[in-house]
């Protein structure tokens, strides 16, 4: 059943919201670097943060982005669709951060509504822009007469690469506690995450991982096979969130070159769901 909800606001789309501060740690990237099972050095020495952790220093402000859109009572309804980062100078321990975020379009579809929001995390001393990130959300069952505003930038697959077989396959299983420390490094506290209980009330098999631990998941599949010597030369990842993915699982992750440095992948579960599509990276020369 779906819900027509008029309380979408459009006058909050293109403000932006004020900037967040944040210190980066070399403890808290180690940190993040473990709770993903990331084995890249200097990830796990701390001397680079990973791709996904530029989620960390604009988690709180782009969901408080959203949720000047979303109505409070379908907050509940909300699922993360798709995440698109491009990366214009690396993290690195010791920066100090800030990071603002608006909510820049909210569109009716045939099954919800998304919700689309842009931040940009700089350096607080330089002014640089480190990392412009795409956050999508969506409202399942929703339905809405607002539709406006700018989508996310496309990253969609070119089916016609299933024509030849994949570069690489790299095999990843999540851990039995991947949630708990996923969690805890990212500061994300999302209870489907943590809770056995409240995740099947909301119609889940149980605990599921983190979309964005996932992702971080693919991005070291992404960074061993492109660009080993220099994970910097990253810069762009997104994915579309497709299915669950829970604790024990193994992923697979399959790329393929599309030229001019740019990868396309995809990712399933040893259930059989493809649990990340339209994965795309793009890799300097």
């Amino acid at each position: 059943m779906s819900t027509t909800t008029k309380g979408f606001d459009a006058d909050a789309i293109g403000v932006w919201g004020d900037p967040v501060a944040f210190a980066v740690e070399r403890a808290r990237i180690r940190a993040y670097a473990a709770a993903t099972n990331d084995p890249i050095a200097p990830h796990v020495a701390g001397d680079l943060a990973p791709p996904v952790f530029a989620i960390v220093p604009a988690f709180a402000t782009a969901v408080e982005a959203s949720t000047k859109v979303i109505p409070g009572d379908l907050l509940m309804m909300v699922v993360h669709g798709e995440q698109d980062f491009h990366y214009h100078a690396p993290i690195r321990p010791d920066a100090k951060l800030e990071t603002r975020a608006a909510p820049i379009g909210v569109h009716a579809r045939s099954s919800g509504v998304t919700v689309c929001v842009k931040a940009e995390t700089r350096d607080a001393g330089s002014g640089d822009l480190l990392v412009e990130q795409y956050m999508t959300s969506f409202v399942r069952g929703a339905q809405s007469d607002v539709s406006v505003g700018e989508a996310a930038p496309g990253h969609s697959f070119d089916e016609a690469l299933r024509e030849r077989a994949p570069e690489a396959e790299v095999s990843q299983t999540f851990d039995a506690d991947q949630t708990y420390r996923y969690s805890e490094a990212s500061g994300d506290p999302m209870p489907i995450h943590l809770d056995v209980a409240l995740a099947k009330a909301m119609g889940l098999p149980g605990i599921i991982i983190h979309g964005l631990c996932t992702m971080a998941f693919t991005s070291v599949a992404v960074v061993e096979h492109a660009c080993p010597e220099d994970p910097t030369r990253l810069k762009r990842l997104a994915v579309r969130f497709s299915k669950v993915v829970q604790p024990g699982e193994t992923i697979a992750t399959r790329l393929w070159s599309a030229g001019e440095g740019t990868y396309a992948y995809e990712t399933a579960s040893n259930t059989g769901a493809v649990v990340i599509k339209d994965g795309l990276a793009e890799i300097a020369s």
